[in-house]
C-alpha cells in the first residue's frame, strides 16, 4: 500500500519530467477514471511542499498567475539539457523570480531568467513549460477530475474535498491538507470572514420557460432577478471594516471608496455578501461595460476623482451574517437574512413568482432598463460556491450576425495543426470594404476545425508565420452577448463573447451583415465615430 505524504512525513523531490509525463498520459486518454488514477498516483508521490505545485501544473495553471512573459520571449528556443534534473520546487522558485522582475531593464532581466530556467530543462520539459506559461496546456485535468484525483490520492470522500475547496478556494492548499492529514484536516476548512470563497455560478438556458422548468416547473415559485453586465463582487464586513474581492478572489478594496462607504453603513458586525457592481447613468440605465470594468480596475479611486462614473451596488446573496454561516441554507432563507440587514436601494431587483407571465414581464422590464437579462433561482438551492449548478439559471437574449472570415490563425496545444482563431469582418455599405470586428475560436468542434482548415486553405491568398489571410468569401454565423467600444479594430467596435454557431455557405459575402447593423447594437456611439 502506498503511504500518504502526511504519514511518511517526507517532502519527496518530484521532477518536472514526471509531471510532464503524467500530463502527456492524461492528455492521451479520454477515460475519466484513467485520468483520475494517473493524477492520483502522481499526487501520492509528491511531498507537502510540491503537492500544490503539481495540482496547479496538471490543471494547466501557474501558481504565480502572471509572469509578464510573452510569446516573443519564448519563441527563440533555448538549448536543452541532456537529462531531467529540475524539481517542481525549483521550477516554481524560478517562475516566481521571473514574475517578480520589474522596473527599468526588466525585459532583458526576465529573458535572462527564462533562458536560465529553460536551459536546465530537457526538450520535453521545455515544451511542457512553454505550454504551461503560454496558457496552452489543455491535457484534460479539469477541476472535477482533479478534485476526484485528490480524493483518491488521500483516500477521503470526494464530497469532503469539494466542500473544503468551496470554502478555501485553492485546490492546491486543499490537496496538501488532505494528503497530509486526511479527512480530519479537511474538516478544519470553514468559511472565514476576510478570506474570499469562490462564487456560485449560474448555468444557462436558451429561454425563460426552460429556466423556470429547471427551477421547479409550472406553478412552482422561483426567484427571478436582474442580470447585470457588471463586476461580480464579494464583500467581507467585519467590525466596521469592508474588504472587496472579485470573482477571481483578487482584492480591489482600495479602488472603490464609494462602494466601501455604502457598505460600511450596514447594521452588521460580520458578514459575507455576494453582489454586482455597475456604473449607471442618471436615468438608471447602464454605461457600457468598459466603463464599469475600467472603473473597477482604477487604482485608489482615481477614476472618480477625475470624473469617472461611480459604481452602484446590487447585493443578491448572504453567505455569513454575525457568526452564522448561511451557505447550506436554501435561497429563500438566505435572501430573507439579506433583506433583514440591507436596504432596498442596495438590493438586486427580484421577483418571487410561480407565474410564467409575471416572470416574462419582469424579464422584459430588465431588458428595457438596458440590462443583460435575468437569473432564475430555485428557492430551495443552497449556495454552491465555485460550482455551476441547476440552482441558478441565467437567461439572455442571443444576438447573432453573419460575418465574413478575413483571416485565420494557426491553433496551439490540442488545436496545433488546425486553423483556429477566425478574424471576422462586417460589410461597410458606403465603401464596400470589410471592417474587422475581432477574433474568435470559441464554439468550434473538432469536426468543424478540420472542415474549416481545409476550406480556408483553399481560399488562401498569403500567410505569415502565424496567420493565413484568405479571400473574403466564407460567411459564418456568430453569436455574441453584446457590442462594445474597442480602439483595437478599425470600426471602433468589437463583439463580446463571440462564438461560432455555423457556417453559412448558402450566403455570399455581399449578403453578410453590415457595420451599420453592428453600430445599431452598440451602447452609444463608438469611439472614433463622428
Amino acid at each position: 500500500m502506498i503511504m500518504a505524504v502526511g504519514q511518511a512525513g517526507e517532502n519527496v523531490r518530484v521532477l518536472l519530467a514526471e509531471i510532464a509525463g503524467v500530463s502527456r498520459e492524461v492528455g492521451a486518454t479520454s477515460g475519466r477514471l484513467a485520468k483520475i488514477g494517473a493524477i492520483a498516483a502522481a499526487l501520492r508521490k509528491a511531498g507537502p511542499l510540491e503537492v500544490p505545485i503539481a495540482v496547479a501544473y496538471l490543471s494547466g495553471e501557474l501558481p504565480q498567475r502572471q509572469l509578464g512573459v510573452g510569446w516573443a520571449t519564448l519563441r527563440g528556443g533555448f538549448p536543452a539539457a541532456a537529462s531531467p534534473q529540475l524539481s517542481l520546487s525549483e521550477v516554481d522558485a524560478g517562475l516566481s523570480a521571473i514574475g517578480a522582475v520589474a522596473g527599468k531593464g526588466s525585459a532583458a532581466a526576465r529573458r535572462s531568467l527564462v533562458a536560465a530556467l529553460f536551459g536546465r530543462a530537457t526538450a520535453e520539459e521545455q515544451q511542457f513549460l512553454y505550454r504551461l506559461i503560454s496558457g496552452e496546456l489543455r491535457q484534460g485535468a479539469l477541476e472535477g477530475v482533479m478534485t476526484e484525483a485528490v480524493a483518491r490520492a488521500a483516500e477521503v470522500p470526494v464530497e469532503r474535498v469539494r466542500r473544503a475547496m468551496m470554502l478555501r478556494g485553492s485546490l492546491g492548499a486543499v490537496a496538501a491538507a488532505a494528503l497530509a492529514g486526511g479527512g480530519e484536516a479537511l474538516r478544519g476548512f470553514g468559511l472565514e470572514v476576510g478570506r474570499p470563497v469562490r462564487p456560485m455560478l449560474a448555468a444557462s438556458a436558451p429561454s425563460l420557460d426552460e429556466a423556470l422548468a429547471k427551477a421547479g416547473g409550472p406553478g412552482v415559485q422561483a426567484a427571478v432577478e436582474w442580470k447585470l453586465d457588471g463586476i461580480r463582487i464579494q464583500a467581507h464586513l467585519c467590525d466596521g471594516g469592508v474588504r472587496l474581492f472579485t470573482r477571481t478572489l483578487d482584492e480591489i478594496t482600495g479602488r472603490l471608496p464609494e462602494v466601501v462607504a455604502a457598505l460600511s453603513t450596514l447594521p452588521v458586525n460580520a458578514a459575507v455578501l455576494d453582489g454586482e457592481l455597475i456604473a449607471l447613468r442618471s436615468d438608471g440605465r447602464p454605461f457600457p461595460f468598459q466603463d464599469t470594468a475600467s472603473r473597477a480596475a482604477s487604482q485608489d479611486g482615481a477614476a472618480t476623482a477625475k470624473g469617472g462614473p461611480p459604481l452602484s451596488v446590487f447585493l443578491f446573496d448572504a453567505l455569513h451574517l454575525d457568526g452564522a454561516d448561511l451557505i447550506d441554507l436554501p435561497d429563500s432563507r438566505r435572501h430573507a437574512e439579506l433583506t433583514r440587514v440591507v436596504p432596498p436601494d442596495l438590493l438586486m431587483p427580484r421577483l418571487v413568482t410561480g407565474s410564467a407571465e409575471e416572470a416574462a414581464m419582469f424579464f422584459r422590464d430588465a431588458l428595457a432598463q438596458g440590462h443583460e437579462g435575468v437569473v432564475v433561482k430555485s428557492l430551495d438551492a443552497p449556495y454552491a460556491a465555485g460550482r455551476r449548478g441547476a440552482g441558478w439559471i441565467k437567461v439572455k437574449p442571443r444576438h447573432t450576425l453573419d460575418l465574413v472570415v478575413l483571416a485565420v490563425e494557426w491553433g496551439h496545444g490540442r488545436r496545433r495543426g488546425w486553423l483556429s482563431n477566425l478574424h471576422l469582418g462586417a460589410r461597410d455599405p458606403a465603401s464596400g470594404e470589410l471592417v474587422m470586428l475581432g477574433k474568435t475560436f470559441k464554439g468550434l468542434t473538432d469536426e468543424l476545425l478540420e472542415w474549416q482548415t481545409q476550406r480556408l486553405l483553399g481560399l488562401e491568398e498569403r500567410r505569415d508565420s502565424y496567420t493565413v489571410f484568405v479571400r473574403p468569401e466564407l460567411v459564418v454565423e456568430i453569436a455574441f452577448d453584446d457590442v462594445q467600444r474597442s480602439p483595437r479594430y478599425p470600426g471602433g467596435l468589437a463583439l463580446r463573447f463571440a462564438r461560432v454557431l455555423r457556417y453559412r455557405e448558402d450566403k455570399t459575402a455581399a449578403e453578410a451583415d453590415t457595420i451599420d447593423s453592428v453600430r445599431a447594437l452598440a451602447p452609444g456611439r463608438p469611439a472614433g465615430q463622428s
